[in-house]
């Protein structure tokens, strides 16, 4: 009886999970600059994974699957965000943002604080942030 309803509560926390997944992925392909992007490729895929993760340890109902869940979750938890951080500042650096667009830009505002300046190409485009000693 335990066991049907786990195995049940499982498959929802599966599907859930995937369509997360899904969401995130269509939100990579459709969503228009890089901020956007990363913003689809890191919260809902690491909460689909989540459900996913937790709806297969709720279903095998082994402690070395419940660790190895626990492990990847807490792992996906730790990464995503500082890797979508310096996604984000390497493609703001670069020049590979949607700057008409952004309500506010507190990033260039620290960064000419702190003496950065923008190296421009021929067209007039900033192609880089460059800082005073190198």
């Amino acid at each position: 009886m335990i066991g049907d309803i786990l195995d049940l509560v499982g498959a929802v926390l599966l599907l859930l999970g995937s369509l997360f997944c899904l969401a995130a992925a269509m939100g990579v392909v459709r969503f228009p600059d890089v901020l956007t992007r990363l913003h689809a490729a890191t919260k809902p895929q690491v909460f689909g994974l989540t459900l996913i993760l937790t709806g297969v340890a709720l279903t095998l109902r082994t402690w070395p699957v419940a660790v190895l869940a626990a492990f990847t979750i807490g792992l996906q938890i730790l990464t995503a965000p500082v890797s979508g951080h310096m996604l984000a500042r390497t493609a703001y650096r670069t020049d590979q943002w949607d700057d008409q667009h952004a309500v506010m830009d507190e990033l260039g505002d620290d960064l000419e604080a702190a003496g950065f300046t923008n190296i421009t190409d021929e067209e007039g485009g900033s192609t880089a942030a460059r800082h005073p000693l190198g």
